[in-house]
């Protein structure tokens, strides 16, 4: 037996109960059913064009920098010329996930790589799960399609990001979380990224790519 499943049943023990009981287990999903909300900011809140502004607004005041496109197709263009621009080399590491692998890289001069990053990658690029409003960050699921890696190995870290995915808030993105994986299927972690990576623990002096990227850009499809 687990220290965990010890624990819970000295509780159980002690409460003279199994787990099992159909009036308790009854009582807990109707409690959980029926909690109240908790205060909600409203500053990611409006319509989609309001979302997008304020998203866009927060991830740059996070040293990240945004872009649009109208087509994931467009995506490959934009990514290529994000990395010229900044000097990056012309290789790109992604994982499975089929929106990114149906893009034209072949359009672009870029080396494609696949799987996860073992942390001499340059350059990664992911498909976000959401965007929330309020604050600029990017939801990232782990999985096959978009390595947890590719969020921290890389020294530039390229997400696409569909419009009709930026959420209000953080609220939203677990209630999307849910909708979309349903009751005890959801990825084994869920990512919360705010602009490049970095730290001012040092004499207080800003450093990006402290733990992670030192850029972040994202590029907003739709």
């Amino acid at each position: 037996m687990s220290s965990r499943a010890a624990v819970f049943a000295n509780i159980r023990r002690s409460l003279g109960v199994t787990g099992d009981e159909a009036t308790r287990q009854f009582e807990v999903e109707t409690r959980l059913k029926q909690a109240p909300p908790g205060v909600v900011p409203k500053r990611g809140h409006g319509d989609a064009i309001a979302r997008l502004a304020t998203f866009k607004a927060e991830a740059e005041r996070a040293q990240a920098s945004v872009t649009e496109v109208a087509e994931w197709m467009n995506a490959p263009a934009e990514i290529a010329r994000y990395l010229r621009e900044n000097n990056c080399p012309a290789t790109l590491r992604m994982g499975d996930d089929p929106r990114l692998a149906g893009m034209p890289w072949s359009d672009t001069a870029l080396e494609i790589q696949h799987g996860p990053s073992d942390g001499r990658d340059v350059n990664a690029v992911s498909a976000a799960f959401a965007g929330i409003a309020e604050t600029g960050t990017l939801a990232l699921v782990s999985g096959a399609d978009n390595p947890t890696t590719l969020n921290f190995l890389a020294d530039n870290h390229i997400v696409v990001l569909p419009r009709e995915a930026i959420e209000a808030d953080y609220e939203g993105v677990f209630g999307k979380l849910r909708g979309v994986y349903g009751k005890g299927a959801a990825p084994r972690t869920l990512n919360f990224i705010t602009g490049p990576s970095r730290s001012a623990d040092i004499e207080q002096t800003l450093l990006l790519g402290a733990h992670g990227p030192r850029r972040l850009h994202i590029v907003v499809v739709g």
